[in-house]
């Protein structure tokens, strides 16, 4: 009996006029449409219910263990902080350290390119590596000031500046680190990490590789001591006027291009040294890890030399003043006016937090097998911008150089970041002083030096070409408008092409028409046989031939254009004459659905007839689209083309369906119903891989045969299912155990030197009597199979006949009601 609710929603379906059980055009019930051939008595049945809108409310809908797992997963730290051991210590003192001597004079570098005094990269990088650790997925990244995020920063500071002259550039910075962490954190909680997906590995190399050039462009006056002209222009002019004013150059030039040149000497030579001393390749490793403060200290002795009586007035130009502690700690100050100074570039500041950080996490993270959560990530660096502008920090992120160094330095925990920030510390207390003598030269090579790093090599970009020569072109597009343009373009130029090539390929995916090819699987120059290992112990069973199934003959489908690079040799066989068997090749959706139902019918009109010749008697019956022969000439003969029977579509590459696609294939069955009138054509559907995609289908009407008209002379449908074995002790596997343990046995018996017959003896008489039943039971002996029936059950719903487990299956099911139509 019916419930109430049941009731309830008949009812009012019937007073909204909503059919529901529209799809029935059997007229019969759900459960019997000729199913009811298949006998339970030879197996289960079963069958497939639809999943429900409420059913999917649940799933998606958090319960009270989710939201547990979810907020202990905002703190991953908690998973290892209670197993932390001195061996884990000290490999983290070790990278920690090493990372802290690297990111000191790197920080106030990359504050240059942010238009900030050199104070405010210490303060990045502390707060970067001492809150990173609380919610990091990944023990390498050294999130701090970046050269590319530090000059998108300082591009902001300078357009802000232009538009509200009066707020600070520190403010600025401090403010945009703020919203844009605010941004990239409200996506790490929401667990939106994999939106970074639809930046694509051509739009990080590019804008990584123009950002360098671009970078380090612009360092070269500064290391030659030119100046006049800004170095805040498009990459091109700027090389234009440092070649214009290269006459400029001063001694600061020979501290910029020595110190250059001896940061790669260094680096060339250690790894020379390693390859030749590879025992002595750690120590090697942290002397070419530390060449940066190693060619600092030296210079910095240099400058004191030449300044100490000069401070007044510095004969080479020097950092200045550096106060010691927290001078910029306070709550910051933010405007609607500060927001609205540098709204317009927040999109690529936010672009930046999350390619560069996401991109060297999964890297790694790949490098030394562990998994990172991009979610969890987004909200690490959400929160190190959020808080960190509390003590003067400008926007950060994940260094591509540092988190290196920190892998190589054999770091075990997130916590190595606790010791990188007491290393940032000590210097902002205890260094100020040294700091006053660094040479800007000096510090505009360790910029170049560090950002040669970030160009694509050009055996790279021919991997690229060998993979993917369309995506080649969109890497030279960001490159080429990061250099005439700006690095925020060029990020926009490599995402947009990115997402049309995507677009693209969806409307216009291309499926396959599949022929059928008889395949053998062959070791060296004989064929597979499963026997074979049987054969080797004394087991000679009688070799099967192909009409039996044998296990080294199959039939394989292809496409039968061979665009799939198969042998175009091979000749191909039609499934059988009126029945087509179709692949998608990228999902099934609204954006490409026309493309691949037009490539469809087109195929079928030209390889089929109409199944009634006489459709149109007169001329002027015929459609104007098909207006037949020219007057006084006859028709070309169609008798040699098979009329249509039959439709096998594979979704095996389909997730899911829309309105629009299964409105069109339901207009696209109409039009082949009436080409083939009086009959009808049968759709058949394999590896539909969704429930939500087989319950689409049968909303439509497919999944079941149509029923013929009455006094049609049609003869009985017939349905065919898959079945398999539930298991047991006669299942298929059970016989492979069994065939295992034999084998493990007779090799035992080789090693202990004892003869075959005894070992085969002793098996036999410990399962004498199952071997005997089985070999009864399986025996061909007498012409016939003796097999003891298993537990066997369909394999796809009694309720859905159409709906086939795979081509063979479906191409089966075709064949045999192919001949019960009238023509």
């Amino acid at each position: 009996m019916a419930s109430t609710s049941t009731k309830v929603t008949h009812g009012l379906a019937k007073v909204l006029g909503i059919d529901l059980h529209y799809r029935h055009e059997t007229g019969s019930e759900r459960v019997t449409r000729g199913e009811s051939v298949f006998s339970i008595g030879s197996a289960d049945t079963y069958v497939e219910q639809e999943p429900t809108a409420w059913e999917w409310i649940c799933d998606i809908t958090p319960n009270g263990q989710s939201l547990k797992r979810y907020f202990i997963s905002l703190f991953p730290f908690l998973r290892w902080i209670t197993r932390y051991n001195t061996q884990w210590l000290i490999g983290d003192l070790v990278a920690g350290i090493t990372v802290g001597a690297v990111v000191v004079p790197q920080s106030m570098a990359y504050a240059k390119l942010a238009e900030l005094k050199p104070e405010f990269g210490l303060y990045s990088s502390f707060m970067g590596v001492l809150l990173y650790w609380f919610f990091a997925t990944s023990k390498d990244i050294t999130i701090g000031p970046v050269a590319v995020l530090s000059t998108v920063t300082g591009n902001v500071v300078t357009k802000a500046q232009a538009k509200a002259p009066d707020i600070p550039a520190d403010i600025i910075a401090s403010s945009l680190a703020i919203i844009s962490g605010s941004i990239v954190l409200f996506l790490g909680l929401s667990r939106l990490g994999w939106l970074v997906d639809f930046i694509t590995l051509p739009a990080i190399s590019a804008f990584m590789t123009g950002s360098a050039l671009s970078i380090a462009a612009g360092q070269i006056p500064g290391m030659m001591g030119i100046t006049g002209f800004s170095t805040r222009d498009a990459t091109y002019n700027v090389v234009i006027n440092t070649l214009k004013h290269l006459g400029r150059s001063n001694l600061n030039a020979a501290i910029g291009l020595t110190a250059l040149a001896m940061l790669y000497i260094i680096r060339i030579t250690c790894s020379q040294l390693a390859k030749r001393y590879p025992s002595r390749a750690k120590a090697i490793f942290f002397v070419n890890t530390l060449r940066t403060a190693f060619v600092l200290l030296l210079y910095v002795a240099i400058s004191y030399g030449i300044n100490h009586n000069h401070r007044s007035k510095p004969r080479i130009s020097v950092l200045g003043k550096v106060p010691r502690g927290f001078k910029h700690a306070r709550v910051p100050h933010i405007t609607t006016d500060i927001i609205s100074s540098f709204a317009s570039e927040l999109p690529s500041t936010v672009i930046v937090l999350l390619i560069e950080h996401i991109s060297i996490s999964k890297s790694f993270g790949r490098v030394n097998n562990y998994k990172i959560d991009p979610s969890q990530e987004l909200v690490a660096i959400g929160f190190s911008n959020v808080l960190g502008p509390f003590l003067g920090a400008y926007p950060a992120t994940g260094s591509f150089s540092r988190t290196a160094i920190k892998a190589k330095a054999g770091v075990r925990t997130p916590f190595a970041g606790v010791i990188t920030a007491l290393v940032v510390l000590l210097a902002i207390y205890a260094l100020p002083a040294m700091f006053w003598y660094i040479p800007n030269a000096a510090l505009s090579a360790v910029i170049i030096h560090a950002v040669g790093d970030l160009i694509t090599p050009p055996n790279t970009v021919y991997q690229f070409w060998r993979i993917s020569p369309l995506e080649v072109i969109i890497f030279f597009a960001g490159v080429f408008v990061t250099i005439f343009s700006s690095i925020e373009n060029g990020i926009y130029t490599t995402i947009s092409m990115s997402a049309a090539i995507w677009i693209f390929r969806a409307f216009k995916a291309r499926g396959r028409f599949l022929g059928k090819a008889r395949v053998h699987s062959v070791i060296g120059d004989h064929l597979l046989d499963p026997a074979e290992e049987d054969k080797e112990f004394g087991d000679k069973p009688a070799r099967r031939n192909p009409a039996e199934n044998e296990d080294s003959v199959r039939d394989v489908y292809l496409p039968i254009d061979h665009h799939d690079g198969s042998n175009p040799e091979i000749a191909l066989e039609d499934p059988y004459p009126g029945i087509f068997v179709y692949r998608f090749s990228e999902g099934y959706n609204y954006p490409n659905c026309n493309h691949y139902l037009d490539e469809l019918t087109d195929t079928i009109f030209k390889k089929t007839r109409r199944t009634n010749p006489h459709s149109f008697p007169r001329l002027g019956d015929r459609p104007w689209n098909d207006p037949g022969p020219r007057r006084g000439k006859e028709a070309e003969p169609t008798d040699h083309l098979p009329t249509l029977k039959a439709i096998i579509l594979d979704f095996s590459s389909v997730n899911n369906v829309d309105l629009t696609s299964m409105q069109n294939m339901i207009d696209v069955r109409n039009q082949l119903d009436r080409y083939v009138a009086p009959d009808t054509v049968d759709w058949h559907f394999c590896n539909v891989n969704s429930r939500w995609t087989k319950r689409a289908l049968a909303a439509a009407g497919f999944g079941y045969y149509t029923p013929e008209p009455e006094g049609s002379g049609v003869t009985r449908w017939k349905p065919i299912f898959s079945v398999a074995e539930l298991g047991g002790s006669h299942s298929v596997a059970a016989d492979l155990e069994a065939q295992e343990r034999r084998k493990a046995l007779r090799e035992a018996a080789k090693q202990e030197g004892q003869p075959d017959d005894d070992i085969v003896e002793r098996q036999n008489s410990s399962s004498d009597e199952d071997s005997l039943d089985k070999k009864l039971n399986h025996t061909k002996a007498y012409g016939q199979s003796h097999t003891k029936p298993s537990k066997i059950a369909v394999v796809q719903g009694l309720n859905r006949p159409l709906f086939h487990v795979d081509i063979t299956a479906a191409l089966n099911s075709a064949v045999a009601n192919a001949n019960r139509k009238s023509h």
